[in-house]
């Protein structure tokens, strides 16, 4: 009998520990509120739905294969809420959700859409834990298994082991040292506090963006997801250099190495597209209205024309629509003399779809400028299409041009507000308009 009333207070206690890990201060009528962690299963390894009632045995571990990441759920009623990605000091407030039920398992769901990036959250919910599959829409058959756990605060574990090493600084990079590919430059921009790791990478085609992770013992990890890349980065401490493998979701995997060097540079941004002699920067092409865009044409006279081939598929590219609405916005003389055109290759041929995508884009960034579809995802398109420029190696690409149709400036890829260049950037972007504004047209 006593062992009976052990068992009995025994059982009490551990039901109330469990459920005051997923306890809120309000009622909810859908998804626990307050912090998740979540998990994409790069190895197709899951983790099944139970009752809510069952005790889960979670090991406060990172798992080899897993790309971990912390979302936050707020209610903004009764009935609505939001996910909050983290990523660093990113937040991706994400308010494109459909909820529902499924009825042959009894079991509430709903989708997380990324509108800009055309992919979904797929999530079966029960109790504390959800389920399902992360899904790209512009990729045949692309599902990366889902799950999270509610009242999870921690990203890669709760560990705390003393790191071997401080990683603050920049790290000369080398990716593709395994001998499958031809080896890129990159250099690694990281931030340590403790076991806390953040950070990028920035390379000849624009950055890793915001990336977070910690640093255990003479491991470290990193990781980011933001509706259109999952990426994961895992490495060891070795001296004075750094040994690691990065992944991009289930479909692309590389070893890298880093080490210290303060002469390591990457070729400049300004100099790895030329223009070609006797060549001209044209183009005829449409707004998602139906508006012509030619270029030249009266209606780009005597203004200074920023191009940027770009593609709504891109992170980076649309690090560098928020930049170009921004800088209009914040400086309206500045962009009286200005047009600006996001000159865009999708992930479909088919113009009616793309030109639904771009206008949902534009909408979702608020961008006041125009974006035109010029055609499928390729560089070797985009070059075709623009025979003035030597090349195009990265989405996104810049031209800009002068009030007299003279291109000033071939800009590949973009340091976004990752890296420690974006203000830099900000800065001598500001300065060549300003330059460009105080030249006469001819």
């Amino acid at each position: 009998m006593f062992k009976h009333a052990v068992s009995l207070t025994f059982a009490a206690s551990l039901a109330m520990l469990i459920s005051s890990c997923i306890s809120t201060p309000k009622p909810y009528t859908r998804v626990a509120p307050g912090i998740w962690r979540g998990v994409l299963s790069l190895e197709r390894y899951n983790v099944p739905v139970r009752d809510k009632d069952t005790i889960f045995v979670l090991h406060e571990q990172f798992k080899p294969g897993e790309l971990p990441f912390n979302f936050e759920v707020n209610y903004t009623d009764e009935e609505k809420f939001t996910v909050t990605i983290f990523n660093g000091e990113e937040r991706i407030v994400c308010d494109s959700i459909v909820y529902g039920r499924d009825r042959s398992q009894a079991r509430d769901t709903f989708n997380i859409f990324f509108p800009e990036y055309q992919s979904y959250l797929h999530c079966e919910v029960r109790g504390g834990v959800m389920q399902g599959e992360w899904v790209v829409t512009t990729k045949k058959d692309y599902r990366i298994p889902f799950y999270a756990h509610a009242g999870k605060n921690f990203r890669f574990t709760s560990m705390k082991e003393k790191p071997e090493g401080d990683l603050t600084g920049s790290w000369a990079t080398m990716f593709g040292v395994d001998g499958k590919e031809e080896p890129s430059r990159a250099i690694g921009e990281f931030k340590q506090d403790g076991n806390r790791l953040t950070g990028t990478f920035r390379t000849e085609s624009g950055d890793y963006r915001f990336l977070e992770g910690t640093v255990q013992g003479r491991k470290f990890y990193l990781s980011t997801f933001d509706g259109s890349h999952a990426y994961l980065f895992t490495g060891s401490i070795k001296g004075d250099s750094l040994q690691g493998e990065f992944r991009s979701g289930t479909h692309y995997s590389t070893l890298w190495t880093s080490w210290r060097d303060p002469n390591f540079q990457l070729r400049h941004p300004d100099s790895i597209s030329t223009v070609q002699a006797g060549k001209t920067f044209s183009f005829s092409l449409a707004t998602p209205e139906g508006q012509p865009r030619v270029y030249p044409s009266e209606h780009y006279a005597g203004k200074i024309k920023i191009f940027t081939i770009t593609g709504t598929w891109c992170p980076n590219c649309r690090d560098e629509q928020i930049f170009l609405r921004d800088f209009l916005k914040n400086n309206p003389e500045a962009a009286k003399d200005v047009v600006v055109n996001g000159i865009s290759f999708e992930r479909t041929d088919d113009a009616a779809i793309a030109n639904a995508q771009l206008q949902r884009y534009k909408s979702t960034l608020g961008l006041s400028h125009d974006l035109l579809f010029a055609g499928k995802t390729e560089k070797d398109a985009a070059a075709k299409m623009f025979p003035a420029l030597s090349s195009v190696e990265a989405f996104p690409t810049m031209v800009v041009i002068d009030k007299n149709d003279k291109i000033r400036r071939i800009h590949t890829g973009f340091d976004g507000p990752a890296t420690s260049k974006f203000a830099e950037f900000s800065k001598e972007f500001a300065a060549l308009i300003a330059t460009l504004r105080s030249e006469n047209t001819q």
